[in-house]
Order: C-alpha cells, then sequence, then structure tokens
C-alpha cells in the first residue's frame, strides 16, 4: 500500500490474537491502545483502535492496516475491531479476573476455572445457581457475575449487528454509548436519528445507514429526516425559518428526487 493513502476495505488485513494488557481505554469514545498476541507474531503487538468493552483474555479479531509511528514503532491500526469470550482455561482466568466484575478478582476467577474448567461461561448463563458450590461466592456475587455476563453479550450482540450495517468501530462505539441496549431498536425502526442525536454522524451517513436496513427512498421516516436536515442546515445558516417554495428544492436536492418534486408529498 502507498504511504498517505488510506486503506480501502479490500485493502484492509486482519489481526487475530489474545489481548494480553490493556495499556489504554477510554470508555466515552472506545479509544484504546492495546497488546495483543497474535498469530503470526513471536512479540506482542500493539492493537489501536476503538472497541466499547475490553478486558484481557479476550480474543480480539481486527481489520485494519500497518503504520508506524515516529514515537512507537510499528502499530496496527484498526478500522473494526470484534471481541469474542476466551475459550482457553488460561483465557477465561485472564478474563474474569481483570477487574470487569466487581468482586471477582484474580483469586474467585482461579476458584471458578479450578471448579468448572473452560464450561465456565456455560455454567453462568446456564446453571447460575451452581456458583454458589463454589467457596466464597455467595448470593451476591453469583448475581453479579450473571448480570456481567448478560451485559457483556449484549455489547458483542449490538456491535455485531452496528458492523454488519457498516458501521466502523469508531463510529459503533458513540451509537452504543448514545442509545445503550437500544442502539438496535433505535437503529431499525429510524436510523435517521443517528445524524440528530450523535455529533459526527450527518444525514448522509444515516442515509447509507437507511438503505442498507432496506429503508426505502419514498419512504416516509426518509422524507422527515431529510425535510428536518433542510431545516436544521437553515438554522446554521443563520436562518429561523425557510418559506415553503424555498425548502422544497431544499429538501428535494438533499433527498435526490427527481426535478419539480415535492418530498413532503411523498408516499408512506
Amino acid at each position: 500500500m502507498k504511504p498517505g493513502r488510506r486503506a480501502r476495505p479490500s485493502d484492509r488485513e486482519v489481526l487475530a490474537g489474545s489481548l494480553e494488557r490493556v495499556t489504554f481505554h477510554n470508555p466515552e469514545n472506545g479509544f484504546c491502545v492495546l497488546r495483543i498476541r497474535a498469530r503470526g507474531h513471536r512479540d506482542l503487538v500493539s492493537l489501536i483502535g476503538h472497541a466499547a468493552a475490553v478486558a484481557p483474555g479476550e480474543w480480539m479479531t481486527a481489520s485494519g492496516e500497518w503504520v508506524n509511528d515516529r514515537t512507537h514503532g510499528q502499530q496496527f491500526q484498526a478500522h473494526i475491531i470484534r471481541t469474542a469470550e476466551p475459550s482457553s482455561v488460561d483465557g477465561i482466568e485472564k478474563y474474569m479476573g481483570s477487574g470487569m466484575i466487581r468482586g471477582i478478582g484474580p483469586v474467585y476467577a482461579r476458584k471458578l476455572v479450578q471448579a468448572f474448567g473452560d464450561k465456565v461461561f456455560d455454567v453462568i448463563e446456564a446453571e447460575p445457581e451452581r456458583l454458589r458450590a463454589v467457596t466464597g461466592i455467595g448470593k451476591v456475587r453469583a448475581q453479579r457475575l450473571t448480570d456481567a455476563w448478560a451485559g457483556q453479550k449484549v455489547v458483542r450482540e449490538i456491535m455485531v449487528f452496528l458492523h454488519s450495517h457498516g458501521m466502523g468501530t469508531g463510529r459503533a462505539v458513540p451509537i452504543f454509548r448514545t442509545y445503550g441496549t437500544d442502539a438496535v431498536k433505535v437503529m431499525t425502526e429510524n436510523p435517521y436519528r443517528l445524524a440528530r442525536d450523535i455529533r459526527g454522524i450527518g444525514f448522509r451517513t444515516a442515509d447509507a445507514i437507511a438503505m442498507k436496513l432496506g429503508i426505502g427512498k419514498t419512504a416516509m421516516v426518509r422524507v422527515r429526516a431529510g425535510i428536518g436536515h433542510a431545516l436544521a442546515e437553515a438554522v446554521d445558516e443563520g436562518h429561523c425559518g425557510l418559506p415553503e417554495d424555498e425548502l422544497g428544492p431544499r429538501a428535494a436536492g438533499l433527498l435526490e428526487t427527481p426535478a419539480g418534486d415535492d418530498p413532503r408529498s411523498a408516499g408512506p
């Protein structure tokens, strides 16, 4: 790849491995600097990108490209980071003892792995009452475990949905932070809310997502969003409103409706 040219999706490489250390993670925007034990690499690799939540021991698959940083050397800059629960006993112990669950540290993580091996996640999800057989894990700790595991699964499911509809992780994280567990519902019902609610996402981006979700060009939700965006642009220009004969052409240009068509008369 030529220096200075941004990688296209077809140019991007894939890096996969287990997360060894979280060097930095900003929970607000998801930006993170991670150290990965990656397949095909003898030494730990620096991974730069965005992730909603990360914990040592997780399996990570990143799509992106290699860059050379003047200060930090070679790094893998990810456009998309996907995480999965660890499958090895060592990875599970590291993951559970990372502090992601309040009251569960390395000692209890080791006890849980010794009791249930690599089936510990199955026990947490399907047979949580068995957790209390482990010395020191009572009702409160057991409930924290089940709640934390359920929360992690929801985060992963939402991020998979967002990635599958064209969202890079850098944009997917603020969507998740804004809507939480309602993110899939919001995007499915009205993806144009993204342009209104999330800084950095405009009408064009929301419109592209809507197209991928199967929302037609004449759908009323799209027409309303286009008219609303045209009015918002006018406000940014210093107007407090627009005459109808000016609003119609502005919205039509944004919505790419045929010349002379008034988007306000579009069908459902």
